[in-house]
């Protein structure tokens, strides 16, 4: 059995071929379609031509046969690169999980070949104005009417529906036996009467746009529901996993990209007789940043292996271990790269300081760190609930 922490032949072949992908557009493809209000589609393109957005999912249906373990290398090493694509966490990682896992045939069908190849994306609604974090107080509700199901309800920071096909809407619906709600998943397509969409102004220097999603009756067919009904958090969670395992994957590909090029400027740098790299208080911070990235990519390959065997209960812990470990370790990366450059970290022409900003949405989403110390602090190690 592959031990999680040591990767296979073919893993660093993969690692390398999109590493090389990576270098081919680079930082300034990546900034160039910020500054122009567009997006990565070229990139996005090419990744699928190769075959990299859908290597975790089933053959059958187009995809690359393998998991998690390979998609989090597809993100990590674009990413290092300086063009990472936030759309992989949402598209393939977890609407296209949750549908091969739980989907119909059907869905699968109609879904999975084109998240494969990349010629259809799809976006992932949870999170809520008034539920923050919590899972428990979503308000999007979901009835029956004959056959279909009626669903109203907000939702905010839903990234990439301008250019999804589709959205994968985290609701409720009523437990007719104990009339308590439980979490459902349905695939609501962008043009269906009642769904609307609202760009959020964010601080932040990414192609992916921010939206605030209004269900106004929106009106569903009984195969829009993903699914059981009964599952409940099951399904839910076997996208949340692999959201969080990607995210982790979003956070190292950004703290190597940083390091690096702090590293460059340290080696060169000369302001007195040797590079400024030579000496220890700007070395060490430089190297303990390359320790704790190592030590979060481990955790982070440990989750994704978990995951892949089918052990949900460890991946869960490890996933948001694996978040969260990374999530410091890439704040704690570009903090010390644009420290390294002094005032260069500031300008436009090195590229670090908007980092700043993207670096913190890993702490913050898809879930906050506090939230993942409440897990652990529940979960893990047994302490009582403050809440």
């Amino acid at each position: 059995m592959r031990h999680p922490a040591i990767e296979t032949e073919e893993h660093r072949a993969l690692r390398a071929a999109v590493a090389a992908l990576g270098k081919r557009y680079g930082r300034a493809y990546f900034t160039d379609a910020v500054a122009a209000g567009g997006h990565t589609d070229a990139l996005w393109a090419e990744a699928a031509r190769l075959g990299y957005l859908g290597a975790n999912l089933p053959e059958e249906y187009g995809g690359g046969g393998g998991g998690i373990a390979e998609l989090s290398i597809v993100l990590e090493e674009l990413g290092a690169a300086g063009c990472p694509l936030l759309m992989l966490v949402v598209s393939p990682a977890i609407c296209g999980t949750v549908i091969a896992r739980f989907g119909t045939d059907e869905q699968r069908r109609a879904w999975l070949p084109g998240l494969a190849d990349g010629t259809r994306k799809m976006a992932f609604g949870i999170t809520e104005p008034d539920a923050g974090s919590n899972s428990h107080r979503i308000t999007t509700t979901a009835r029956r009417d004959g056959t279909d199901w009626i669903l109203n309800g907000r939702k905010v920071f839903v990234s990439g529906v301008d250019i999804a096909d589709a959205t994968l809407i985290v609701g409720r619906t009523e437990d007719a036996r104990t009339g308590r709600l439980k979490p459902c998943l349905f695939i609501v397509e962008r043009e269906a009467p009642g769904f609307g969409r609202r760009p959020i102004a964010m601080e932040l220097a990414a192609p992916e746009k921010q939206f605030e999603l209004t269900l106004d009756e929106v009106r569903l067919p009984a195969q829009a529901l993903v699914g059981d009904e009964d599952a409940g958090l099951l399904q839910l969670f076997a996208g949340l996993n692999p959201e969080r395992i990607m995210t982790a994957a979003f956070a190292l590909g950004m703290g190597r990209y940083a390091l690096e090029r702090a590293v460059d400027y340290a080696r060169t740098r000369q302001v007195w007789k040797e590079p400024i790299g030579a000496h220890q208080a700007v070395a060490h911070p430089l190297a303990q940043a390359h320790i704790e990235l190592e030590l979060a990519r481990l955790m982070m390959q440990k989750a994704a292996y978990l995951y892949d065997a089918g052990d949900d209960m460890a991946a869960g812990e490890a996933a948001n271990m694996a978040k969260y470990a990374a999530a410091e370790a890439a704040v704690h990366a570009v903090d010390q790269a644009v420290h390294t450059l002094g005032g260069n970290g500031l300008t436009q022409e090195y590229g670090l300081a908007s980092l700043i900003t993207a670096a913190r949405v890993a702490r913050i989403a898809p879930v906050s760190r506090e939230m993942i110390l409440n897990f652990v602090s529940h979960q893990s190690l047994g302490l009582p609930k403050s809440y």
